[in-house]
Formats: C-alpha cells, sequence, structure tokens
C-alpha cells in the first residue's frame, strides 16, 4: 500500500531525485551535486511517498496564488514501472486542490519517460524549450474518476 507524508529526512530525499535525476544532469552537462539539492528542495512543500514504511519517493510543490506547481516527482528505480507514478500523480492533484490551487504545472525533461506518464495523466504541454515540456493541468472541475 502506497502512503504520502510530509518528508521527514530531505537528504534521504534528495538522493531518490540525485539518483533518478543524474543521468539527465550528465547528458545535459549541468554540474549538479546532492548538497545543491537539498539546498533547493528544502523551501519547498516536500512529501514521501511509503510502501510498506519505506520511503521510496518524493513530491514536491510550490505554490502561487491559485497554481500549483509539481516541482518533482521521483518514484525510487526499483519501483517505477508499477503504477506508483500515476499514483502519486493523483495525490499531487488532489493535494493541489485541497489547497486550493486551480492549475498544477510541472516541467520535464524533454528525453525523460515521465513525459508520458503526465500525457497519461492528462497534462498538455504549454511551452518548450530546447531541454523542456513546460505541462499544465486545470484541477478545478475533475472528478474523482479523470484523476
Amino acid at each position: 500500500m502506497i502512503v504520502y507524508q510530509p518528508t521527514r529526512d530531505l537528504s534521504a530525499s534528495a538522493q531518490i531525485t540525485y539518483n533518478n535525476m543524474r543521468t539527465y544532469y550528465e547528458y545535459y552537462a549541468v554540474d549538479w551535486a546532492l548538497p545543491t539539492i537539498v539546498e533547493q528542495i528544502t523551501g519547498l512543500d516536500n512529501w514521501d511517498i511509503l510502501s510498506d514504511g519505506d520511503v521510496i519517493g518524493a513530491i514536491r510543490f510550490a505554490w502561487d496564488n491559485d497554481e500549483c506547481y509539481l516541482r518533482d516527482l521521483q518514484v525510487s528505480s526499483q519501483y517505477q514501472n508499477q503504477g506508483i507514478g500515476a499514483q502519486a500523480v493523483a495525490e499531487s492533484v488532489r493535494l493541489a486542490r485541497e489547497y486550493g490551487a486551480k492549475q498544477l504545472r510541472l516541467r520535464v525533461f524533454k528525453i525523460s519517460p515521465a513525459y508520458h506518464l503526465y500525457t497519461r495523466c492528462g497534462f498538455t504541454i504549454a511551452s518548450e524549450d530546447e531541454r523542456f515540456f513546460n505541462m499544465v493541468k486545470n484541477i478545478t472541475d475533475l472528478t474523482a474518476s479523470s484523476l
């Protein structure tokens, strides 16, 4: 069973991000280290994704008026392709709606397979640059079946 809780250990959470994102940062020759990730996520609304009590992923939000920015959704590699990402997107929508957000926004590397997850979950491309798709999902009139 997958559950969510506010992050208790930012360093452990950052490690999941570092492990998952390292190949993308190497591909784009971005100098990105674990302490930098910890620094970047400190001011965010951080949530752990747990399976049987073990932290297996992270969700991170930034809030702006009636919008929510899904800054990060990470699932440890050994738990990927099991539907956990889609469940985490649904939880992200729920939390954003609870906060009062009308839109959920995110940015994903064009070369990331997560792009396909987000399109399956109803996100559309709002804009793009050479590295990223900027995606959005309106969440005001969603029914539980459309999450």
